[in-house]
């Protein structure tokens, strides 16, 4: 079954039947790939279990390892490294069909309203219809090497040896996560920059899985370390209504009360508290309370329903409700 689309698969672009120039550049470097993949389904995982040991990566969702081949993402094959994920719609949670577009609408809204590094990704879809979140791995260079990348839980020596089997929830608040930033980034008066715009991004567009390993380092062609571009952002309330606001049980930094709501004032303790000037933690959470067309262009041209888009605007208006009550 083909699916006929009219905006870009991975930016969103209006006019396009396929991947604009841009995502061309970016996303496929340069190659001419098919939204469609030549797999019926991901989501049942049948046959695909040897291709899930090429990945490591942490989290519940099945993920595949990918390449492109003769213009399609093709599964990797033993002794093959690839250079793509495949993430198919969750299993388990309210309107799973929709998360691929979900995760890529929201990261989208990062990179092209608030300026926020992010991987590169698409929606493609299975032959049956399905949609299938792809995102390109940064951590792999041309050449085919790879780039060290270490999230923070690993940096910290957090593990669920030490810290219990909830460890990527209730080890620590961010503000402690940015004691780890501080320690092992030589710049990180910079990336604590990026690292508060993150945090505030995950808290206007609800992303309510933000833990200790969905934040990592990666190595520069210098050989030291900054923040690695942003990745697993999603509107988590669309997929778990009751959620919470933010992923660590700990919040924001010591003495914050989940119970009392979050507050832009809220913000300005929590910048501060991690070593940010004033100025710059005003300006920016005025730049994350202010409303952006483009951010109603994405959500128009994204590949969710007609009410899910609706679900989306509203959560967002209400998380920026809350930071005016500043």
């Amino acid at each position: 079954m083909m699916i006929d689309i009219h905006v870009c698969p991975s930016t969103l672009e209006e006019g396009f039947e396929s991947f604009s120039p841009r995502a061309k550049k970016y996303f496929l470097g340069g190659k001419m790939v098919s939204y469609m993949l030549p797999y019926v389904s991901l989501s049942s995982g049948e046959g695909l279990a040897e291709n899930k040991g090429h990945i490591s990566l942490s989290g519940a969702q099945e993920k595949y390892s990918a390449v492109i081949d003769d213009g399609v993402f093709r599964l990797t094959e033993k002794g093959e490294r690839g250079t793509y994920i495949l993430k198919p719609k969750l299993t388990g949670f309210d309107n799973r069909e929709y998360s691929p577009a979900n995760e890529n609408l929201t990261m989208q809204i990062a990179a092209q309203v608030y300026g926020i590094q992010t991987a590169e990704n698409a929606v493609c879809f299975t032959k049956n219809g399905e949609q299938v979140y792809v995102t390109k791995r940064y951590d792999v260079k041309n050449d085919g090497s790879r780039l060290q990348q270490e999230d923070l839980a690993s940096l910290a020596g957090i593990t669920k040896e030490t810290h219990g089997e909830n460890y990527k929830y209730n080890a620590l608040d961010y503000v402690g996560l940015a004691e780890i930033i501080k320690k092992y980034i030589p710049a990180w008066r910079i990336e604590l920059v990026r690292y508060f715009d993150l945090i505030l991004f995950n808290f206007v567009f609800a992303n309510g899985d933000a833990h200790i390993k969905n934040f990592s380092v990666l190595q520069t062609s210098r050989g030291d370390y900054r923040l690695a571009p942003a990745y697993d952002l999603i509107n988590t309330l669309l997929h778990i209504p009751d959620g919470h606001i933010f992923a660590l049980e700990k919040g924001l930094y010591q003495g914050w009360n989940r119970e009392f709501g979050v507050y832009g004032s809220d913000f300005q303790v929590f910048g501060e508290r991690i070593g940010l000037d004033n100025k710059i933690v005003k300006s920016e959470i005025e730049r994350f309370c202010a409303e952006y067309s483009e951010t109603e262009r994405l959500i128009d041209n994204s590949f969710l329903s007609d009410k899910l888009k609706e679900d989306f605007r509203k959560i967002f208006h209400t998380r920026i409700n809350s930071f005016l009550k500043y």
